[in-house]
């Protein structure tokens, strides 16, 4: 009795394949793809995830195995799209460090940083605490699954063995970015109207006292005064924050 193995390198490419694209993924992710995650976690849940869903999308790759340029090109092709999935989660978080940002220059914590543990490198305090907020509630309220599902549905938006259009990843990167800002500018609000009034105020304030050291009284009662209006508004800025991704990994799962 004689076993037929010769589809196994063809299932061996399919499988490496779609690895990469999820692997890519992965390795941008929010919350997965960070630098204090270990690799062989990234490692362990980007090969469950294509055990998952290799039975799923099998089909969808016709690889030529007799010279390897076509499995190149379809290698390069997965790691595209896979990077263009990544992306787009990670600019989605990116927008809780321009509010921190806005926010921390509002307070006159601008120069207050610390490591961020998401990306290793230094950021301002306030951007890494509402980082590590929006990640945490992303996993504590289950968006995370619709990562997953995204995943899934990028095999029909994008299939294997086609390119993305360009102009569509550029439209997309774009937009998203604009979205990141917008809503960053949007969480922040708030504190932009507090530190406008709060300045005018100071302004008249030194006209009418000159002789007064406003700085000294004018930092730790802005620092007080804003630790006060975030806690009263961190739970409106984290609902809608979490609206925000919501409706970003929904575009990414359209069919789910």
């Amino acid at each position: 009795m004689q076993l037929d193995v010769s589809f196994l390198p063809a299932y061996g490419a399919a499988f490496m394949l779609m690895f990469a694209r999820i692997g890519t993924m992965i390795m941008l992710l929010p919350g997965l793809g960070e630098m204090s995650v270990p690799a062989r976690v990234r490692l362990t849940v980007a090969l469950v995830l294509t055990f998952v869903l290799f039975p799923l999308h099998r089909a969808g790759y016709t690889i030529d195995m007799r010279s390897p340029g076509p499995v190149i090109i379809a290698l390069a092709q997965e790691l595209l799209i896979g990077m263009v999935l990544g992306l787009t989660a990670r600019l989605t978080i990116s927008a809780l460090q321009v509010a921190g940002s806005v926010i921390a220059q509002q307070l006159g914590l601008g120069f207050v940083t610390a490591v961020d543990p998401t990306q290793g490198q230094q950021g301002l305090i306030l951007g890494n605490f509402l980082t590590l907020l929006g990640i945490t509630l992303i996993f504590a309220t289950d968006l995370h699954h619709l990562v997953i599902a995204g995943l899934h549905d990028s095999y029909r938006l994008f299939r294997p063995g086609e390119v993305p259009i360009v102009s569509d990843v550029a439209s997309l990167v774009t937009n998203t970015i604009a979205g990141a800002f917008r809503v960053g500018i949007q969480l922040s609000a708030p504190f932009l109207v507090f530190g406008l009034v709060f300045n005018v105020a100071l302004g008249v304030l030194s006209r009418l006292m000159p002789q007064m050291q406003v700085y000294f009284v004018a930092v730790p009662l802005s620092i007080m005064i804003g630790f006060l209006i975030l806690l009263i508004v961190v739970g409106a800025m984290m609902a809608s924050f979490l609206g925000y991704v919501g409706g970003v990994l929904h575009e990414l799962a359209p069919y789910s």
